[in-house]
């Protein structure tokens, strides 16, 4: 019991003691996008892609190989 609560403080006391940027980096999420723009562009690539699968599903089978759902979808994205 003794040797647990001694781990314990050494752990507590360890991370107050070490408690600066690159122990902060490592609870902090990574951030995905740098600017507003990149995050535009990441979207709009990913609506791109999405769109381009979809009209290669027509092209391959045709427009009745959709479901309904991805008709809505596809009507939803080319309104964008």
């Amino acid at each position: 019991m003794t040797v647990i609560i001694i781990l314990l403080l050494v752990v507590i006391i360890g991370f107050f003691v070490f408690k600066n940027e690159s122990v902060k980096n490592i609870f902090k999420p990574e951030q995905k996008y740098y600017t507003i723009d990149d995050e535009f562009n990441a979207k709009r690539k990913e609506r791109q892609d999405e769109i381009d699968e979809l009209l290669s599903k027509i092209g391959k089978n045709g427009l009745n190989d959709l479901t309904e759902k991805e008709r809505k979808r596809l009507d939803e994205l080319s309104k964008k």
